[in-house]
């Protein structure tokens, strides 16, 4: 980063290398084994309470199924003390009757709680899915220099499913085992105090396994988790760039990293596996040990000391099963709360990140109508985390609305950075971007880009069908806008001919269609926009020379009435521009017409004669 980008703000209101440094600081700390607290947990109750109807009758259900297995316990005891000490078949029934009738309860409550806490959780992670998805949208692209997609859809996937998990099943369960607990130790002191007592003794020896090996869990969770996001990132490189890797004949290179990755993954699950299993031994052979303990003391209060009936130590005995399993249910639920305590954290750290290009606080609204102008006043730009000089260095141009302007120069002089600065992708260090009298970091990032459209070297496209590509410039375009961009493009020639013509799907990335006709179809999207200022970064280096002469006849019609900047290392592209514009190291070195910049002899010259000479030869 040059020297003027040291400090925490270059102007007023503009966020600088400090800001930056905090954004690479909380993508770090995802990736950061460290302890989780359940505070993240907390964020996830605006989404809940967005659906009270849910959470309420999820809650209630849960509560009255509670009820209703400690209610069991009772109608056991109805059935041993009261049903078969009785000699009449009518009494007899009307036992077993209230027996049943708490179960028909407890089956009832339970469907209806997994029904509506299910759903809750699927609403939940639904919102949360979107909200996330469309944050990360809007994020700068400093803040993608590091973290890769695959880490991204880790967040969207298996971190959601974890929350989930959490609020449709975890955090009910854990609060049913809470109340169960409750109710079963109240109980138990209704029917036996001093056997209550000794049980209330059992319940720390249980749980001071499950609190010394928490934190141990906690960390091997996040870490089971953090290894798994590295795979998905490496699988997602890899299947991105198909084929480079299919090219280069490198699959076993790239199935190498991956499984290394989803071994390293597999090593953190199998410890965090082991851990869970210890734990969960332990929990058994103590609640075990403490049950047949109970079970000897209420079997000499029923046979020796005449204290208990036969209905109340089945009563006894199945209330302390209840509340000790309570105990070891809440003890492997605790692990599971850690672990969706620390997906949410990573969740909510993505949510929280602040994008350092963003709308100021006061925005200048951009002027109508819109005149296309655009100016660059000596701009001082470096990439954030690129050493070297900086990309921009002095760079100042004006184009006036409607003027063709050609920014031609060796590789690395700075042309595409100068479209990047104008989309608003990143804020110069140092100097003012303007657009129609704008300075670009005091207007709305989204009004600045609405009044460009874009075709860049190589454009992206997307799945779906060759309509919706072109529809994706302005998606309100009716049919015949949609044909009339095509055409502009040269691209209806081959689109009519595809086997269902403009509804044809392309597939991904468009990789049906041929280098030219993705080109084609990336410029008559940008056409469709109808915007004031048309930015060209090598739009026509996928064509052939037959293609290139269509399309630059096409794009010749395009340009007028729009300020257009041309980047282009074939000078036989920008022979008809207004204005050619040389770029070396960041600056400004010649500008004017192809004959007057020949016959100065400076740098356009000299990259005239090797590229004629080339195509000559």
């Amino acid at each position: 980063m040059n020297e003027a980008g040291s400090s925490d703000t270059s102007r007023a209101g503009r966020p600088g290398l400090g800001a930056l440094m905090k954004d690479q600081l909380l993508h770090e700390a995802w990736s950061r084994d460290k302890g989780r607290a359940l505070s993240p947990l907390l964020r996830l109750m605006p989404f809940v309470r967005a659906h009270p109807i849910d959470a309420v009758l999820g809650l209630a259900f849960m509560l009255i199924s509670s009820g209703a297995i400690l209610g069991l316990s009772a109608a056991a005891r109805w059935v041993i003390d009261g049903g078969f000490a009785v000699r009449d078949a009518h009494a007899l029934l009307r036992v077993f009757l209230m027996a049943a009738s708490v179960a028909v309860i407890l089956a009832t409550a339970t469907g209806l709680r997994l029904y509506f806490l299910f759903k809750l959780g699927e609403r939940v992670v639904a919102d949360m899915r979107k909200m996330v998805f469309r944050h990360v949208l809007g994020l700068d692209l400093t803040h993608f220099l590091k973290l890769r997609t695959g880490e991204v859809l880790s967040r969207l996937t298996t971190d959601m499913s974890i929350v989930e998990a959490i609020v449709a099943n975890v955090l009910p369960v854990a609060l049913r085992n809470s109340v169960t607990l409750i109710g079963a130790l109240v109980w138990m002191a209704v029917v036996s105090p001093s056997l209550t007592f000794l049980v209330l003794l059992m319940i720390p020896v249980i749980l001071t396994p499950m609190l010394v090996m928490s934190r141990r869990l906690q960390s091997l969770s996040a870490r089971a988790q953090d290894r798994f996001a590295d795979a998905v990132g490496y699988a997602g490189e890899g299947l991105g760039a198909i084929d480079t890797v299919q090219a280069f004949g490198q699959e076993d290179m790239v199935a190498g990293r991956f499984n290394g990755a989803i071994e390293s993954a597999f090593e953190a699950s199998r410890a965090q596996i082991r851990a869970r299993g210890l734990l969960s031994f332990l929990m058994i052979a103590l609640i075990f040990g403490g049950m047949l303990a109970l079970l000897y003391r209420s079997a000499l209060a029923v046979i020796v000391e005449h204290t208990l009936t036969p209905g109340s130590l089945f009563q006894l005995l199945g209330l302390a099963f209840l509340a000790a399993n309570a105990v070891k249910d809440l003890s492997e639920v605790w692990g599971q709360i850690q672990k969706a305590s620390g997906a949410a954290e990573r969740i909510v750290a993505m949510m929280d990140t602040t994008p350092a290009i963003r709308a100021p606080e006061k925005v200048e609204p951009m002027p109508l109508p819109a005149r296309g102008e655009v100016s660059f006043e000596n701009v001082v730009f470096g990439y954030p985390g690129r050493p070297g000089p900086p990309a921009l260095n002095g760079f100042s141009l004006k184009a006036r609305p409607g003027e063709r302007v050609a920014l031609v120069g060796p590789s690395g002089a700075g042309k595409s950075t100068v479209l990047r600065l104008l989309l608003r992708f990143y804020d110069p260090d140092v100097g003012v971007v303007r657009i129609d009298g704008v300075d670009l970091t005091h207007a709305d990032p989204a009004e600045v880009r609405a009044r460009m459209a874009l075709v860049a070297q190589e454009a992206p496209l997307f799945s779906g069908s060759a309509a919706d590509n072109i529809r994706f410039g302005r998606p309100g375009a009716t049919e015949m806008d949609v044909q009339a961009a095509a055409l502009a493009a040269q691209a209806e020639g081959f689109l009519t001919a595809l086997p269902q013509g403009f509804d044809t799907t392309v597939g991904e990335h468009a990789k049906t269609l041929s280098g030219g006709q993705r080109q084609r179809l990336a410029i008559a999207r940008a056409l469709i926009r109808r915007s004031p200022i048309l930015l060209l970064d090598e739009a026509t280096s996928a064509l052939d020379a037959e293609n290139e002469r269509l399309v630059q006849q096409a794009l010749h019609e395009a340009m007028h009435g729009r300020t257009t900047l041309v980047i282009a290392h074939r000078l036989a592209t920008v022979l008809e521009a207004d204005r050619i514009v040389v770029m070396e190291a960041g600056r400004v070195v010649e500008e004017g017409k192809h004959a007057d910049l020949l016959a100065r002899g400076g740098l356009y010259a000299r990259l005239a004669k090797l590229q004629f000479t080339a195509q000559a030869a």
